[in-house]
């Protein structure tokens, strides 16, 4: 590995066919991050009229996943697929020591300057596959990342395997903190598009045709990760979803007619491509919450698991 900054090492080359939000777009927030003024520039861009993609990786929102949740302090913590580092910061701030992974190294690199005050954090680029840490941790994160181990992994079960490359990075202990898209997402029945694929139904439907994404159910995923060697999970509900949540709810707090989802979340907005609307999303969500069956029509989950005993 080649030293590039304090808190930056980087592998050779990036992972074949790694996600990106565009070279013109990493460039330019690459170049930006550089910049001293940074700071501010980023909230005059986010006051105006940003991107998706922008909005996505620089809106505070995105912390409201887990600013809540209660880190152990002198903990170490890994970030799986750190995209940008739009929690990174969150982490460093609660946590002790933060190793955070991304595909590539420029966005490795991003994330790296975003937070370059933080002493406490290093970023590598590379697959978690073939990276070697010599070392576990008291945490490790996968935020919206378990749905495209199909397409970086070789295994005839990749989701299974890549959750248990995970575990194998997790001390006696520890946690995992999952986020990922519920298959049977109330966004897909009312009309919203797959957000990985953009076709209509596709989850609902057990993605016809390829294997290489996919999401689950909370029953497919609790099989998951029980095949994968986790014995206990937790699950919470990010409301409308983990990527801009303004709710937090848990199998110990589900919303009640009473005290419903906040008005205003429903009809879903989705931010990246155009959507149905098939029926009024906010009387159908009340009618489900008073059904008692919100937990599975979630449009996603946060899961706290704990690691292989």
């Amino acid at each position: 590995m080649t030293e590039l900054k304090p808190n930056l090492v980087t592998g050779k080359e990036d992972a074949a066919g790694a996600y990106s939000d565009g070279d013109e777009l990493e460039e330019m927030l690459l170049e930006l991050l550089r910049q001293e003024d940074a700071p501010a520039r980023i909230e005059e861009l986010l006051a105006g009229e940003p991107s998706w993609p922008f909005y996505y990786h620089f809106t505070p929102v995105r912390r409201n996943l887990l600013d809540w949740f209660p880190f152990r302090e002198g903990a170490s913590l890994l970030e799986v697929g750190c995209g940008m580092g739009a929690l990174t910061g969150l982490f460093c701030e609660r946590v002790a020591r933060v190793t955070a992974v991304e595909l590539t190294a420029r966005r490795a690199r991003i994330t790296a300057w975003r937070h370059r005050e933080r002493e406490n954090l290093t970023a590598i680029a590379g697959n978690i596959d073939g990276v070697d840490l010599g070392e576990r941790f008291d945490y490790v994160t996968s935020i919206g990342v378990l749905e495209y181990a199909g397409r970086y992994s070789p295994s005839d079960n990749p989701f299974r395997d890549f959750l248990r490359r995970l575990g194998s990075f997790l001390k006696p202990g520890g946690q995992l903190l999952l986020a990922i898209e519920n298959r049977f997402g109330f966004k897909y029945w009312s009309g919203a598009r797959e957000d990985h694929t953009g076709r209509l139904f596709e989850s609902l439907e057990g993605y016809p045709g390829q294997k290489d994404v996919q999401t689950f159910g909370r029953a497919g995923l609790e099989k998951l990760l029980e095949e994968a060697g986790f014995p206990l999970t937790e699950f919470y509900y990010p409301v409308p979803d983990f990527k801009l949540p303004r709710e937090v709810f848990s199998d110990r707090y589900l919303p009640t007619p009473g005290h419903g989802i906040r008005p205003g979340m429903f009809p879903y907005v989705d931010h990246s491509q155009e959507r149905e609307h098939l029926f009024n999303e906010q009387l159908v969500m009340d009618a489900l919450v008073a059904e008692g069956t919100f937990p599975f029509f979630a449009n996603s989950f946060l899961v706290v698991a704990g690691g292989p005993q």
